[in-house]
C-alpha cells in the first residue's frame, strides 16, 4: 500500500480544547493564589507560568498580560471558577434563581443568597486591584470596568423589579439600582462579616430583610428577622 492510501488518522481537536482549557485554568488559578500571596507588583509571570506548570508563552497566550490575568482571576472569582466565568451573566445558576422567582421578596432573598460567596471569592482579589491601580493607569481602568459592570447588573435587576410593579412609588429604576449598589457593597460586608463577625447566614438574613424594606411597595415581614443579628 502506498503512503497516500494509507488511512490517516483524525486530529483528536475536542482533546487540544480540552487541554487547553486545562491550562488556562490552572493558570489563572496561580496567578490568583500570586496576586494574593505577593501582591500584584511581586507577581511576575514566569513566577505565574511556574506556579501553573506550564510555559511563559502559554501564560501569555492565556491573558493580555499581567493586568489581563488580574482580570481574569477577578472574572473568574466572581462567577466561581473559570467555567463557569464563560457562561453569560444571565444564564449562571445563581442568578437564574434570581431572576426566575416570581415573588419580589423572594428574588431580594435569593440574590442576598449570593452576596457572602461573591464577596469572599471576590473581595481579597479587589483589594489586591485597589493597592495596585493608584500607580497604574491600566488597573485604574479596570477597577472602573469592574465598578461599571456592576452597577450594569444592578440596573438591571432593579429594572426587572419595576417591570413587576414591585418598587416603591417613590423610586426611580436609578435610585433603586443606588440603593442595591450601596447595602450590597463589598464594605458592607466587611463591616459586618470581617469586622463585626456575622455569620454569612445572619449577613444573608439582614440584607434580604433591608433590601426588601427599602425597595418594596409592601415588604413582607422578614422570616426570623429577630435571630439575624449577631
Amino acid at each position: 500500500m502506498s503512503d497516500s492510501a494509507r488511512p490517516r488518522r483524525r486530529y483528536d481537536a475536542s482533546g487540544r480544547r480540552t487541554r487547553a482549557a486545562e491550562n488556562h485554568a490552572r493558570i489563572i488559578a496561580a496567578a490568583a493564589e500570586l496576586f494574593l500571596e505577593r501582591g500584584y507588583t511581586g507577581s511576575t509571570v514566569p513566577a505565574i507560568a511556574e506556579r501553573a506548570g506550564v510555559a511563559v508563552e502559554t501564560v501569555y497566550r492565556a491573558a493580555n498580560g499581567k493586568a489581563g490575568l488580574l482580570a481574569a482571576a477577578v472574572q473568574s472569582a466572581l462567577a466561581g471558577g473559570p467555567e463557569r466565568a464563560a457562561v453569560p451573566v444571565e444564564e449562571r445558576e445563581g442568578i437564574r434563581r434570581v431572576i426566575d422567582q416570581d415573588d419580589p421578596r423572594r428574588q431580594l432573598l435569593a440574590y442576598a443568597a449570593t452576596q457572602p460567596g461573591v464577596w469572599s471569592r471576590v473581595g481579597p482579589l479587589l483589594r489586591v486591584l485597589d493597592e495596585a491601580a493608584a500607580g497604574d493607569e491600566e488597573l485604574a481602568n479596570l477597577r472602573l470596568a469592574h465598578a461599571e459592570q456592576r452597577y450594569t447588573g444592578l440596573r438591571r435587576f432593579a429594572s426587572l423589579l419595576a417591570e413587576r410593579g414591585a418598587l416603591r412609588s417613590d423610586l426611580t429604576i436609578d435610585r433603586a439600582a443606588d440603593v442595591i449598589w450601596t447595602l450590597c457593597a463589598q464594605s458592607t460586608f466587611e463591616s459586618l462579616v470581617t469586622a463585626r463577625g456575622w455569620t454569612h447566614r445572619q449577613y444573608r438574613e439582614w440584607l434580604g430583610a433591608t433590601l426588601a424594606s427599602a425597595l418594596l411597595e409592601d415588604p413582607a415581614p422578614a422570616a426570623h428577622a429577630g435571630s439575624s443579628s449577631p
